[in-house]
């Protein structure tokens, strides 16, 4: 900031009122100043474009990229995506913290993006309350509230029925105690895949039995070595489980590994979320596929679209994931289901 002042022949305290917007400058003196930020580089081209023409070209994304595998496939969509478009992407992760989420969004909209893509925490309030008052262009991603406020778009999956579908296929293969586990019981996607449980077990017929649903605070080893555990030690302990996601499918087959069970011939499991390795597991997991590049490219694509017009009405729209059928179901062999 020094070399800017110097360049000028401003103060340091003016170049930081024409950075920050802090106070009115004169107008020559501010073209003063952006002149010596292109000149000597400081912060790069993008503040002195910023402070042109009211667009850094960046979009910032809130997630928690680093701690889940499914996230970090959904990154590399948005980024190309991005890309492609002329604008540079800002990652904060958010650990899927509320608090960590709120610190993210503030360091992003430090950086003055033009828009947000976040894939909210169990308690968005806040997040959302400070980009209401920001008022920036923001889409959420993969977890869907049932409200969206003005401004704000959201995509996902369709979370209920396709779990009730792994369900109906345990069913259909003679199971009658089939158990589910997952985490983070707040967030909107465990919320409705535990409903999707509920009503395949109910529409075949099948007891609701709390016993056999496990919810835990994350999917770390321990929280599903106590998970399995609980499930396994019952009088009546199940004989399929309906994985949440893939950080859970990990963790309890882990779990199951240590208690010296095999799938599927001890135990037969599905999941939702399919990953890369799911197809060269022992056995292939049956999974849930979510269809990570559409998502990717269509939040970027509503990102846009409300860029270019900020009065469109919020818009809400799912995905349909599809069924990869494989051998941890206790299926002799992967291919269509019956």
């Amino acid at each position: 900031m020094a070399d800017v002042a110097r360049v000028a022949n401003v103060s340091a305290t003016t170049v930081s009122h024409v950075v920050n917007k802090t106070r009115k400058v004169q107008p020559e003196t501010e073209r003063a100043v952006l002149e010596a930020i292109e000149a000597t580089g400081y912060a790069g081209d993008g503040i002195a474009r910023s402070l042109r023409t009211g667009t850094t070209k960046t979009i910032g994304l809130a997630m928690s990229a680093i701690s889940n595998p499914y996230f970090g496939d959904l990154v590399h969509s948005i980024e190309r995506n991005v890309t492609r478009a002329g604008y540079s992407l800002l990652l904060a992760d958010t650990h899927d913290d509320a608090v960590r989420e709120k610190r993210a969004i503030k360091d992003l909209l430090s950086h003055r993006v033009d828009a947000m893509i976040v894939a909210p925490s169990a308690d968005p309030g806040p997040m959302l309350d400070r980009m209401a008052k920001r008022e920036i262009p923001t889409v959420l991603i993969d977890r869907v509230p049932s409200e969206l406020r003005p401004g704000v778009d959201a995509i996902g999956v369709v979370n209920d029925e396709p779990n009730a579908r792994l369900v109906d296929h345990f069913a259909q293969l003679g199971h009658t105690r089939i158990a589910t586990i997952t985490s983070n019981p707040h967030l909107t996607t465990t919320i409705e895949r535990l409903e999707g449980y509920r009503t395949g077990m109910r529409r075949n017929g099948l007891e609701v039995d709390p016993e056999l649903v496990q919810v835990g605070d994350g999917a770390s080893p321990e929280a599903m070595t106590r998970a399995i555990s609980s499930l396994l030690d019952l009088s009546r302990p199940p004989t399929a489980i309906v994985m949440g996601n893939n950080q859970v499918t990990i963790g309890a087959m882990g779990a199951l590994r240590r208690r010296g069970l095999e799938v599927p011939r001890d135990i037969a499991i599905a999941c939702f979320d399919d990953f890369a390795w799911a197809d060269l597991f022992h056995p292939r997991l049956t999974a849930i596929s979510q269809p990570i590049d559409a998502l990717g490219s269509q939040a970027v694509s509503m990102l846009l679209e409300r860029l270019g017009d900020r009065a469109i009405a919020p818009r809400h729209r799912r995905l349909e994931p599809t069924l990869q059928h494989r051998e941890s179901c206790g299926c002799a062999s992967a291919g269509p289901l019956p």
